[in-house]
């Protein structure tokens, strides 16, 4: 991948990220209750608020391709 396809996060993308990252631990949740969720946004938003004053800049890859739904053809089988 050549770094043009790469952009500038937005503000959003990086806090619902790093909230999504506090919140889980490969794809199970740390902890299940509303204060958890709503601590790791208040975090996420001032992480994103201290980066950017900072001077950082987060970049981020394009979405990858839709997985095919289309069925494989079977080989034919020689005779």
């Amino acid at each position: 991948m050549t770094t043009d396809a790469l952009r500038p996060a937005t503000r959003d993308e990086l806090m619902d990220s790093l909230a999504y990252a506090m919140r889980f631990r490969g794809g199970k949740r740390v902890r299940d209750d509303h204060a958890e969720s709503f601590m790791s946004r208040v975090a996420a938003e001032r992480l994103a608020e201290h980066l950017e004053l900072s001077g950082f800049v987060v970049m981020k890859k394009p979405p990858a391709p839709a997985h095919s739904a289309t069925p494989h053809m079977p080989v034919p089988l020689k005779d």
